[in-house]
């Protein structure tokens, strides 16, 4: 393994210039290996526990580190052997003495008890001599996962390991040693091999990069190799360090007949090169002279004066790669590696990271994907950069990297204490740094400020932080150009300059920036952008700018690009031509389609001024099409700003071409207002009414960070607002709920509903884009559709919660619980009063055909449509009075059964036992069959292919999992039916068969609800009320044999034989397998709080036979019940 030789800081200064004087004078010779001389001794497990821990619960052979305890002179008379043969340098015998490696073994609690009283010893023995505290690799993995199936996972975390180091280190610190050997597994690297590389697949030189940060005395390689297989790699790590070398071989590795085929006297000719490589003492590497920005990933990486631009990968971001995004949020981590992957095979020799989504756990996330990216050797041989603005998730994804990393980003926008703070974890962590031009006031567009605060922050890192100034990177702010706005005419070239002066005045900082920025006025038209990127790269590489985030593989060669192109966009970086934005524009419009519609709305969309004032008059005078002038803005205006926010968002329409529309959009309404306000003057002389002010229509307040980038969007939205909306005088608003707008490139629909609408009482709504703005406006101030508009939005949130709260629900093997009861519970004579108030009455008017449209749909809002309303009511109460007079003159009976059983799945297959105790052990009493999801799903779909088996608990899972049934009825509905039959009274057969059905229905919900909170008691706290139970906001489920998730109807056969259904309630089955009463409800109970309701779908004929196996029936058997979901023609 890499091993690391570092003296303890403060108090013991002066033993480190000690040690440092011998060492520029000579060799200093280390002891040697501990665990081979204990073997020599062929201890027993009794010599292992000695009196001490004679009845530990454990085996303790093989603890090496304990026999300092049971074993001290065994101990101790190793030690002098090396001594007497010559070691300058004794180890402690701590190897695994960290709280971790001896978990094996029962022992944390000994820990400082290993670590401090044994060194105390020794430095009684060895006064004349070195003592080095030994602290080997723990027993887990950082750096690769100990799982084949789950190549994310880790047995052991940073911190964990954080916490098991310091508590050995404070040992071996309190015992006194003089120097602490550390050899490093764990988070770095696992061993050198003969290829020169570690277990992870790291070089020795992108290991040494990795760890310098850490200053360490002595740095090399140790036990894993012999002196002649060693000696490479020991010079290629003397080379590119200012550290002393340890060269720390054994005899080789171990021949065909587990001897050593390398002997002292070849060892000790090859030992030479670590005076050789070093000279004794330590020089500065070329490649750790100033000017030098060394990184790593699984491979060193130098940026250096004669680096080319160092193409930074953009497309692992969620907030900039919809790909990548949609991946992620699907916890599809395995597939967006290839996303990574493409980058680095296009030429990204940095990849940058970035997890920022408000619907995203960004530590958690950052953490997952950084690990899989490590055992991607393709992708992790390049250095990482932790991109966010979250510093937790920056510091999640330092915890997973194996090399040195470059943290995007910080500033000082919270101030200097907060800067320094996180300046110096990022310094403990050993990464380089991007630090923003952004400050308190904000973020910095012109060149004299880009300068200034990149000033300031260069010297609080130097000077405060000792931070090495070729580990500093700045991003003075690339900022978007040709938006129509004069005041960004010249953002491209302030960053040029400021670039220049950076390089020349602050000694060894890099310049990157996020190339994206420059070109976002033309979204979507690719070969703009990529050839704005081309130019811009040209000129600022010239400048100083070093490296850039970019989309590695699309930067095209500034002399390939088209000449008329190229010369605008040199033009428009360079702001030669005031008409530069117009003229790209126009030749973007020549590269993109377009359409024609009403002269209005056509004038809109492609921002033409020039005839607005007359097409808009002339449509004024049009009375009968727009009687009023408002009329106008509500149509062809607004249907014209609908498209262009349409096609904006769709990336066919560019930032300057949305500006131009709104001042169309301006113009065409400052036509219309003085004939809107002399219709407001002659309604008011109509009404008589003296009032001068405008009634009130609200106030909009457009809010972005203070000093962001984006505050450009914010200008846009109200430059549209402004185009349609009539200024309005202040007025004083007291006790008004606002609705809220959300929007942004990080916001969601999803976001929105999840983190934000549940804290503000009043409408939040997310709009997908800016330009949608206006037309959400419009309906939150129109009276007539407001309230729906924001029932509608209440609703179509709640869902969204549900299903993303749905989503992350974890399948792992939950905890079961027991059911109050194992068998049966019958019910003879159920109380219907209490089914009443869970009747869903929405599937009760379904049957009368009474639907109403939106936004009347369902009950009792159904009331309220105006064709079907009042028939709805009239039914509704004849309903109400009806079952009133049912259930008070008992004219019908509901009964029913339910049932739990231990149980476990077997493949597709549920197995029911009598008792815990025959689980797995006993055949079953009852097999349940289930039929899996086959048909092919969308590419985009993460869903696994479902069966109801998966619910319950493996059978090689050693749980104890259980399944429930239940089959209700309502009897006396046909015997009620009779009656009114010989009355020709088919109103009441029909109001009674609904009734009965719902009652049924309602039998079912509420006996589910006992289920969960009485009888098996595993939701016995949950507060749910009607709405959330129509809703499946419980956890669990009943599916029924017959329905989509086991569409077999013969299941049915199982349940009725296993719980004695029709002998215990009279619910019986016809040939056909229909219940009667007609009635009734069945079904299992899945307690599975992430089981869910699916439809098996199609299924092929392979599936059909392994299933008629299983329920040893024939294929044409199966095929008859299966019939309408088989994905083949039957013979």
């Amino acid at each position: 393994g890499l091993c690391t030789l570092a003296f303890p800081r403060g108090r013991y200064k002066s033993m480190e210039d000690e040690i440092e004087s011998v060492l520029q004078e000579r060799i200093m010779i280390l002891d040697g290996g501990m665990g081979t001389m204990i073997q020599q001794h062929a201890l027993s497990e009794e010599d292992f526990r000695g009196h001490e821990f004679k009845d530990h619960s454990k085996p303790l052979k093989g603890n090496n580190d304990l026999l300092s305890i049971t074993q001290p002179d065994i101990i101790c008379d190793i030690h002098k052997e090396y001594l007497l043969s010559g070691a300058d340098i004794i180890e402690t015998n701590t190897f695994s003495s960290t709280r971790v490696a001896q978990a094996d073994y029962g022992l944390e609690h000994l820990v400082r008890i290993l670590n401090c009283l044994h060194i105390k010893k020794l430095l009684k023995i060895f006064i004349l001599r070195y003592v080095a505290g030994s602290m080997g690799p723990t027993n887990r993995t950082l750096s690769v996962s100990p799982s084949v199936e789950r190549p994310d996972y880790r047995n052991i975390t940073f911190d964990e390991l954080v916490e098991a180091y310091t508590e050995q280190a404070k040992g071996l610190l309190d015992g006194g040693v003089d120097i602490m050997l550390v050899r490093l597994r764990e988070k770095k690297i696992s061993y050198i091999n003969k290829s020169g590389r570690t277990l992870s697949g790291q070089t020795g030189e992108a290991f040494v990069i990795s760890v310098s940060h850490s200053k360490p005395l002595c740095i090399g390689l140790n036990c894993a190799l012999g002196a002649v297989e060693m000696r490479p790699f020991i010079e290629t790590i003397g080379k590119c360090t200012e550290a002393y070398v340890i060269c720390y071989p054994n005899a080789g590795l171990p021949n065909t007949f587990g001897g050593y085929d390398e002997t002292p006297e070849v060892t000790a000719k090859h030992i030479k090169i670590a005076e050789a490589v070093r000279s004794c003492k330590p020089r500065v590497p070329p490649s750790l002279s100033e000017g030098y920005m060394l990184l790593s990933g699984l491979e060193p990486f130098r940026i250096g004066p004669y680096t080319n631009f160092v193409n930074i990968g953009e497309r692992c971001n969620v907030a900039g790669s919809r790909k990548f995004a949609k991946l992620i949020m699907a916890g599809n981590y395995e597939e967006a590696l290839s996303v990574a992957k493409m980058q680095v095979e296009m030429g990204a020799q940095i990849l940058d990271i970035n997890m920022d989504d408000g619907m995203l756990d960004g530590p958690a996330a950052m953490t997952r994907f950084c690990n899989l990216i490590s055992s991607e050797p393709d992708i992790a041989k390049v250095p990482l950069c932790i991109d966010s603005s979250n510093f937790s998730v920056i510091e999640a994804g330092l915890k997973c990297c194996q090399g040195k990393c470059i943290v995007n980003s910080i500033s000082l926008k919270e101030g200097e204490e907060d800067f320094l703070e996180k300046a110096r974890k990022i310094k403990l962590y050993g990464a380089a740094v991007v630090v923003m031009a952004f400050d308190e006031v904000g973020q910095a567009t012109e060149t004299e400020t880009k300068i200034a605060i990149c000033s300031r922050a260069y010297h609080l890192l130097v000077e405060k932080v000792c931070f090495n100034p070729n580990d500093i990177i700045f991003d003075p702010n690339i900022l978007t150009i040709g938006t129509g706005m004069e005041e960004h005419n010249l953002y491209a070239i302030n960053f040029i300059n400021a670039t220049k002066v950076i390089k020349e005045t602050l000694p060894g900082a890099k310049i990157s920036g996020g190339l994206s920025n420059l070109s976002f006025s033309f979204r979507g038209m690719d070969a703009i952008r990529e050839a704005m990127h081309g130019v811009f790269l040209y000129h600022a590489i010239k400048y100083g700018m070093d490296m850039g985030i970019v989309n590695a593989g699309n930067l095209p060669v500034y002399d390939d690009i088209h000449k008329e192109l190229l010369q605008l966009c040199e033009n428009l970086i360079w702001n030669k031509d005031p008409d530069a934005t117009e003229k790209l524009l126009h030749y973007a419009q020549n590269h993109a389609q377009g359409g024609k519609k009403e002269r209005l709305e056509y004038a809109l969309i492609k921002g033409i001024e020039k005839y607005v004032t007359a097409d808009t008059e002339e449509a004024r005078l049009n009375q009968e099409k727009y009687p009023r002038p408002l009329n106008i803005i509500e149509g062809p205006l607004m249907n014209g700003m609908k498209i262009v926010g349409d096609l904006f968002g769709a990336g066919k329409m560019f930032l300057p071409q949305v500006i131009k529309s709104a001042r169309v959009m301006k113009k065409a309404v400052g036509h219309l207002i003085p004939y809107m306000e002399k219709e407001r003057e002659e309604k008011r002389a109509e009404q008589g009414s003296t009032e001068q002010e405008d009634p009130y229509n609200g106030t909009i307040v457009l809010a972005t960070v203070k000093g962001d980038v984006h505050d450009i969007g914010k200008n846009i939205v109200g430059v549209k607002l402004n185009a349609s909306c009539n200024n309005l005088y202040e007025m004083e608003r007291l006790a008004i709920k606002i609705p809220l707008l959300i929007g942004g490139a990080t916001t969601s629909k999803t976001h929105t509903a999840v983190k934000i609408a549940p804290r503000y009482s009043a409408p939040v709504i997310h709009v997908l884009d800016a330009s949608k703005s206006v037309v959400v406006c419009s309906q939150l101030l129109d009276e007539s559709v407001k309230d729906d508009f924001f029932e509608e939005i209440l609703e179509e949130y709640e869902e969204i919660r549900q299903e993303h709260y749905e989503s992350l629900k974890i399948v792992l093997l939950i905890p079961t619980v027991k059911p109050k009861f194992i068998g049966t519970k019958v019910f003879e004579d159920y109380d219907l009063k209490r089914l009443v108030e869970y009747i869903d009455w929405k599937p009760f008017f379904d049957v009368w055909q009474l639907r109403g449209k939106y936004p009347n749909r369902g009950f009792p809002k159904v009331f309220n449509d105006k064709t079907v309303g009042e028939e709805a009511k009239r039914v509704y109460n004849d309903a109400q009075n009806l079952l009133k007079m049912l259930i008070n003159q008992k004219k019908l009976q509901a009964r029913g059964v339910v049932g739990f059983w231990p149980a476990q799945s077997v493949k597709d297959d549920i197995y029911l036992y009598a008792v815990e105790e025959a689980v797995g052990s006993s055949e079953p009493i009852a097999k349940f069959h289930g039929l899996r999801q086959q048909a092919e799903k969308d590419s985009a779909c993460t869903d696994p292919y479902y069966c109801l088996s998966d619910f319950i608990a493996p059978l090689d899972s050693g749980i104890c999992d259980y399944l429930g049934l239940f089959a209700v009825a309502c009897f006396g509905v046909d015997e009620l039916c009779n009656e009114y039959r010989k009355q020709d009274d088919e109103y009441n057969i029909i109001m009674v068969k609904a009734l009965g059905d719902r009652l049924a229905e309602a039998f079912a919900e509420e006996l589910h609800e006992r289920v969960r909170k009485e009888f098996w008691a595993y939701c016995s706290a949950e507060q749910l009320d009607l709405c959330d139970l129509r809703r499946i906001k419980y956890d669990g489920i009943r599916p029924a044999p017959g329905y989509p998730s086991q569409p077999d109807h013969t299941e049915k056969l199982t349940m009725w034989k296993l719980a004695n259904i029709e002998e215990t309630t009279g619910i019986g089955l016809t040939e056909s397998l229909a219940m009667t009463p007609a009635s009734a409800v069945s079904g299992l109970y899945f307690s599975n709080p992430k089981s869910k309701y699916f439809a098996v779908g199609k299924i092929c004929k392979d599936q059909v036979e392994d299933y008629a196996l299983r329920k040893k029936l024939s294929v044409a058997e199966v095929e008859k019940w299966l019939g309408p979901i088989l994905g083949y023609d039957t013979e």
